[in-house]
């Protein structure tokens, strides 16, 4: 009798697990849909491409360089800060806090703008001063100016404005200083990124932030300052009440980066902040309001 009962058992074991089987692999389609976007978002993804921001590409060390928009308009208005990483930090807070202005006052884009912000183009050289790539607070800066001037460079100890395609130069120059600027023009991965993404999404004027002299200054590449960009120049200038000039004078620049664009006839111009650790907010979105309101026209 007991032998019998065991038997049973395993007959109603063997046979539920079939049934179970069978039904697993009958499931519908939708539900082996349905996993594969559960394990998609499970894993890390190299590439975030939305209406709100794109991962346009990686730093020498891994760290993504992410382009935010803000309106959905045909006419694209391009904004980058931290070009020169860490050095320049104050380029970076100005571009997060215009970000956050925007998120805030979606009203101030007209319908036919989009207006992108890249707030650190160079995430390897402003982690190297603060600690990280994203957000940080002033208070977080260190004073000491060998690590300030350390974060200058990506992690290859290039200057990403002497690595653009207009008068390239192995070698350039900063200050009185000879600084790298790469194996060829767009060696670096943060420079080649900004390359492509521009390139493919042909913005209709770039405004690049630097610090620190106090004033505006118009790309050009052998062939003149366009009347666009001319007009660009003196639009900001004039609305953050910086001097506006034709052309960078105090020393040699090569491969830089709003010079390359002008070679691609993208009107751009270099805002150079007055010192190196003020954002000079009210100034600056005075100057962006304005170049918006110019190009809503």
């Amino acid at each position: 009798m007991k032998k019998t009962i065991i038997w049973v058992v395993v007959i109603i074991i063997i046979g539920l697990g079939l049934y179970l089987m069978s039904s697993s692999s009958k499931a519908p389609a939708g539900n082996d849909q349905g996993d594969a976007v559960i394990n998609s978002s499970t894993t890390t993804s190299v590439v975030v491409d939305n209406k709100d921001e794109t991962v346009i590409g990686k730093s020498v060390e891994g760290r993504d360089i992410i382009a935010y928009n803000y309106g959905t308009g045909a006419t694209k208005l391009l904004f980058v800060g931290g070009i020169h990483g860490g050095y320049e930090w104050n380029t970076v807070l100005l571009a997060y806090q215009l970000m956050d202005y925007l998120k805030a006052n979606p009203n101030v884009i007209p319908k036919n703008i989009q207006v992108t912000v890249i707030p650190v183009l160079n995430p390897d050289g402003l982690n190297r001063v603060v600690g990280t790539s994203s957000r940080f607070a002033a208070g977080d800066v260190p004073k000491a100016q060998e690590i300030l001037i350390a974060g200058r460079f990506n992690a290859h100890q290039v200057d990403l404005s002497r690595n653009f395609d207009c008068d390239w130069q192995s070698k350039g120059t900063w200050q009185t200083r000879s600084v790298s600027g790469g194996s060829a023009a767009f060696s670096e991965p943060e420079s080649l990124a900004l390359k492509n993404y521009i390139e493919a999404g042909k913005p209709s004027a770039a405004v690049f932030w630097y610090s620190a002299a106090g004033g505006v200054f118009s790309s050009s590449c052998h062939a003149g300052v366009s009347a666009e960009t001319r007009l660009l120049t003196n639009t900001y200038a004039k609305a953050a009440g910086y001097p506006a000039y034709e052309e960078f004078t105090s020393y040699e620049i090569t491969g830089d980066a709003v010079n390359w664009l002008a070679k691609e006839n993208i009107p751009a111009a270099s805002v150079l902040l007055t010192t190196h650790d003020n954002v000079e907010w009210d100034k600056n979105l005075a100057a962006v309001k304005a170049v918006i309101n110019s190009y809503a026209k």
